[in-house]
């Protein structure tokens, strides 16, 4: 524990030193700079158009990350090559995953009921394409 504390203290000391308390790596191919320095400076301008431009090859593999929406989960299923497009790119969008329960919860209603029974699970109609 003592040297947990440590190691957070010699952390928090060098929060304190920096301006605005703002770290990046020392490799600026791969954060956006400052947009006062992609203003006035060449370099940033480069850096910032080549990563927003996609001009950064990113690592192969696949990865899923989801996170707490409003209707539910919403997740992001990426997979890549080793380029600079995703291999594939999936969503699981909340609303697509919920309506499919929909006609199970229909059967024996009135379609008045069924109407409000839609309503009240706030389905986002963009969210329904396949």
């Amino acid at each position: 524990m003592w040297q947990s504390l440590r190691i957070i203290e010699q952390a928090l000391d060098k929060i304190e030193k920096e301006p605005k308390g703002i770290f990046h790596t020392e490799v600026p191919e791969i954060y956006l700079p400052p947009k006062e320095d992609v203003y006035n400076k060449m370099e940033a301008l480069i850096y910032h158009f080549k990563i927003v431009m996609g001009e950064v090859d990113t690592p192969v593999g696949e990865v899923y990350h989801a996170v707490e929406g409003g209707n539910g989960e919403l997740g992001f299923y990426l997979v890549n090559d080793g380029g600079r497009t995703p291999y594939r790119l999936h969503f699981r969008r909340p609303s697509f995953i919920n309506y499919q329960a929909y006609a199970d919860l229909s059967k024996g209603m009135l379609l008045s009921d069924a109407i409000i029974n839609m309503s009240s699970w706030n389905v986002i109609a963009g969210e329904l394409d396949a």
